[in-house]
Formats: C-alpha cells, structure tokens, sequence
C-alpha cells in the first residue's frame, strides 16, 4: 500500500497539471489552465521536509505475545522528492519520481525495531520509480492510462521491485468544481489490497474557501490569504516505512500514519514554497514482516497512542509553468 499512497498525488494530479503540457493546443478550457498555473501546485517537483514528533507510548506484540509497554522518546524525520518530466508530448507523457526518506527514533526500552540492547536506531529508506501516461478520451470525456514500475531499498540493499497500473476518468472540470474517478491495480505480493479506487474532488465555494479531496490521501478545506499565503485544514494520511536487517534475515516495517490539523502555505517567490504543519498524529497499526512475506503475515505488532507532530519543508517547482 505505501507505494500505491506514495505514488497517489502525481495520478491524481494528471488530468489538470499534465493534460496542460500536453494539450495545450488543444481545446481544454482556459479555467483549467488557470487551475493548473495556481501558485500552490499540489504535486511538487522538488520537496523537503523535516518532522518531529511528541513523545508518545505504544504496545506490541512479537510473535503473538504481548511486550512490555514502552515509549517513542523522540522521533524525527527528514524527506526529500523529486518529481522528473522527461516527456510532455501531445498524448504521451514520461516522469520519473524520487523518494528518500530518513527516521530516527528513540525509545525508553529495547524492542524489536532495534538489534541487542540498542534503544535508537536511525533508518534511511529510498524508491525510485519510472511512469509513462497516455491521454485519450472514453466516454467523450479526458481519460488517463498510466503505468509505474518502482524499485526501493535502504543504504544497504535495494529490496522490492513493485509495478502499478492506474486509469482515471475527468468526470468534471469548470470554473468551480473538478472531479475525477479511477482505479489503482498494485503488482505486489506484498501489498494489503491488490485493487484501489481513486476519487478526486475539488470544489471552490462563494466565501473563498475550497474543499479539497483525494481519496484515499486527503480530506481538506483550504483558503488563500495574505497575498501569498494559503492555510489548510483537515486530514490527510501518510505512511513510514523502512527495512530491519537481522542476523541473515530481512524485513520490512510498515506504519500508517493519519495526521489531521493545520497547515500553512507561503509562496516565496521563484518558484520557491515554504509551508508549516502541526497537528495531532494517530497511528492505529504498524507492523514488521518478514521482506518474503505480506503485510497481514507479520512477526511484530505495535499499537500507539497519538502525539502531536510539527512539520516544516520548502519546495523548488521550476517545471510547473
């Protein structure tokens, strides 16, 4: 699931930001275009981020049996993403996406996560992933067919080569609402579910603000303010994931993440976005399995309860014009 959650914003964003550079001369409604050229793109070309979260306790299992409770003592996280246009033709477009991410964490007690008696371990993760879309129409509306074959890994080892294979349909795009409906089929045996729908929704109401949906990532109200700035609230999920070597065994830990509060926006000009982020963070499951395994046949459970987390990144978009 984390690829397909990971790979969710660029798909979502296709029928408005790449249709543009593809179809320019062709007859898509200048109010899209207007869309497209809004200066918070919601895909951006390159990302950096660094989170930090509130103590927070959790339990856990490790083969079925109940652990002593413990404590997250300190968590933080740095991510950095690139997203890669190499072709932008008439029907064709051809991407490339980039990902690492860094987490560290702290805890009161040795667990599973760490080897011996370690109670801090530092985790580096990476993907890459190539996609190629075609754009045609279906139904006498804009369809798009996409896709995604990826590879990640740590500093040590890649890992999983995954595959990914989307359809969307723009149901509608005017002045004031667009909405877009499509499936996901994910190429991993890993995976928690091998089929997932995808529904977008935007919609902009008469007192400035605008609902903003993408399902299943995020659920948000957004409006502009100040002359560059835009604040966000709502709920939108994300995932941390890394593998665990130990002794000749490898494994992959999986944590769902559902973070819902405020977020504010500034554009700073050249093409350069500042945003901040706080709020409250459940986790309702992680789990480690084994890499030859699948998600629900894991070793280690753990369950935690919520903690609040800050969130600061920056972003560089020199091909959103």
């Amino acid at each position: 699931m984390k690829n397909f959650r990971r790979a969710l914003i660029p798909l979502a964003m296709f029928p408005f930001k790449n249709i543009v550079y593809a179809q320019k001369k062709d007859s898509i409604p200048h109010r899209v275009l207007a869309f497209v050229t809004d200066k918070f793109p919601q895909t951006r070309d390159f990302n950096l981020e660094y989170t930090v979260a509130t103590p927070y306790k959790y339990t856990s299992s490790l083969q079925g049996i109940n652990q002593p409770d413990n404590k997250v003592q300190s968590f933080q996280q740095v991510k950095a993403n690139a997203n890669i246009y190499f072709i932008k033709q008439k029907r064709w477009i051809l991407n490339a996406a980039l990902n690492y991410r860094y987490t560290s964490m702290n805890t009161e007690n040795n667990s599973f996560f760490f080897p011996e008696e370690n109670t801090k371990g530092d985790f580096h993760y990476h993907s890459e992933a190539l996609s190629v879309t075609h754009i045609s129409k279906l139904f006498n509306k804009i369809a798009l067919y996409s896709a995604t074959a990826s590879i990640d890994g740590s500093e040590q080892h890649f890992e999983r080569v995954r595959g990914m294979l989307t359809g969307a349909l723009i149901l509608k795009a005017n002045a004031k609402t667009k909405m877009t409906l499509g499936v996901a089929i994910m190429i991993d045996p890993s995976t928690q579910v091998p089929a997932l729908p995808i529904f977008t929704y935007e919609h902009h109401f008469n007192n400035g603000w605008v609902a903003d949906v993408i399902l299943p990532k995020k659920v948000m109200m957004r409006k502009d303010v100040f002359s560059n700035g835009r604040i966000s609230l709502g709920t939108e999920m994300d995932n941390n994931s890394f593998y665990l070597y130990r002794t000749d065994r490898r494994y992959e830990f999986r944590q769902l993440e559902i973070n819902s509060g405020v977020i504010y926006e500034h554009n700073l000009g050249s093409n350069l976005i500042g945003s901040l982020k706080t709020g409250l963070r459940v986790m309702p499951r992680a789990r480690i399995f084994d890499k030859e395994e699948s998600f629900k046949n894991y070793i280690f459970e753990t369950t935690s309860k919520p903690s609040f987390y800050f969130n600061v990144g920056i972003s560089y978009n020199p091909f959103r014009k």
